[in-house]
């Protein structure tokens, strides 16, 4: 064996010193930049949650009026049993609520400030006294939505003589900006201190129930066909190269199919959730049968030897053996399709999913809109309340967007890891 004094060692000549400083300096200035791009990254990220948030706080609020009521004094009856029927609402109505709330917010306001109290405040009102008919024997305060020019008079626009009447009823402490919980629970409405998001919330969950039920399973069994059974044949190869393009066609093109197809097939069913999840299902049927051949493809070939080697049949290895290897992989591509299917626009605007919905789907056939569609319809308005609820807006369709995909990962690992 050499000694360690007789080893040749390398010349480490000024060309290579050189080389290596260049080399050195390159990989700094690489990892600078790609810091540099995920600091950006972040940043861009960061103000624009900070843009929507701070925008759209104001979104879930109203401007409201305290209007207190002493109802032993107004003369309105209610039985526990009868505010349980269908008629309630008709029979407070009768005995003269309406009245009442404007007799009391003149005497608490001023016969000026009381014109601008919402025409129907008086269903929040019977609303909350229905749900406890206790409230007729007590006085109440309530805090009833303004009209649109004193809200506007109150954010410091419209006319100098509203924003007069704002700042004084502030001053007094009969108007502020209070959390309106009823912006989660109403529908679409022309009034900003009226709207809410639930219409279109469930119209986007119905709507996503219908492009799920049918895209996952005939994407993974498309999936399943052209890797385990289909032939390899020029036919199949013009198949693939079919549904590579389908994935990369414009969302609106599906739109003017749906149009086409399934509105000529069912034209009393036009802005209903069945035909905007039909529609939504071609959009994401492509990305499913993508990402399910690819991950099929990365099951190990051993694993199909092996079953068939303990005399499984061809059906037993794709679905006990095959198809469960690969769901995490095919879950992951379903939820980019869900994803993108919940932030279209386009196409379920070809369908009339941009129709005025005062009121919630009572089912899949029923006439709706879906989150995006509401936006875009609110982003159009001139009235600056709508400006603060359409940000709101996009808080809930960011969170209904990380709910399902949290979801959908939950269900991705939890297969993962019973395999």
């Amino acid at each position: 064996m050499e000694n360690d004094a007789s080893r040749v060692r390398p010349t480490r000549t000024p060309e290579f010193e050189a080389r290596l400083k260049q080399r050195y300096k390159s990989e700094r200035r690489f990892r600078t930049v790609g810091l540099s791009a995920i600091v950006f990254s972040i940043a861009v990220l960061v103000f624009l949650l900070g843009s929507m948030t701070l925008n759209g706080i104001g979104g879930f609020q109203r401007v409201e009026l305290s209007v207190p009521v002493d109802f032993t004094e107004s003369g309105i009856a209610a039985d526990p049993i009868a505010m349980q029927q269908p008629g309630a609402l008709q029979s407070l109505e009768a005995q003269g609520l309406p009245a009442v709330i404007e007799f009391y917010a003149e005497q608490s306001l001023g016969a000026e400030a009381a014109k601008e109290l919402d025409p129907n405040a008086w269903r929040e009102v019977a609303a909350e006294i229905i749900a406890d008919p206790s409230l007729l024997r007590s006085e109440i305060t309530f805090d009833l939505a303004a009209t649109p020019n004193l809200a506007a008079g109150f954010a410091g626009e419209g006319s100098q003589e509203m924003q007069a009447l704002a700042e004084k009823l502030s001053s007094a402490g009969a108007l502020s900006k209070n959390f309106d919980p009823g912006f989660l629970s109403r529908s679409d409405a022309t009034n900003p201190q009226k709207v809410g998001i639930w219409g279109a919330l469930k119209g986007s969950f119905l709507t996503m129930i219908v492009t799920l039920l049918l895209a996952f399973p005939i994407g993974v069994l498309a999936a399943l066909y052209l890797e385990e059974y289909a032939p390899k044949n020029r036919w199949t190869d013009l198949i693939e190269v079919s549904i590579n393009n389908l994935a990369a066609v414009p969302s609106i093109i599906f739109g003017l199919l749906g149009l086409a197809v399934f509105l000529w097939m069912f034209p009393s069913y036009r802005s209903a959730p069945l035909i905007g999840g039909m529609t939504l299902a071609l959009m994401t049927m492509p990305v499913v049968v993508i990402s399910g051949r690819n991950a099929i493809k990365a099951v190990p070939p051993s694993i199909r030897d092996g079953a068939l080697a303990i005399g499984a049949s061809q059906v037993q290895v794709v679905f006990h053996h095959v198809l469960p290897l690969a769901l995490p992989g095919i879950l992951t591509g379903t939820i980019i399709g869900m994803a993108r299917a919940l932030g279209e626009t386009a196409p379920l605007l070809m369908i009339g999913m941009r129709a005025f919905v005062a009121t919630p789907p009572d089912g899949f056939t029923s006439p709706a809109t879906v989150l995006p569609v509401q936006i875009f319809l609110w982003s159009d308005e001139i009235d600056r309340g709508f400006v603060e609820r359409t940000s709101a807006a996009i808080i809930v369709l960011l969170l209904f967007l990380l709910v399902m995909n949290g979801l959908a990962i939950y269900l991705r690992n939890k297969f993962e890891k019973k395999w």
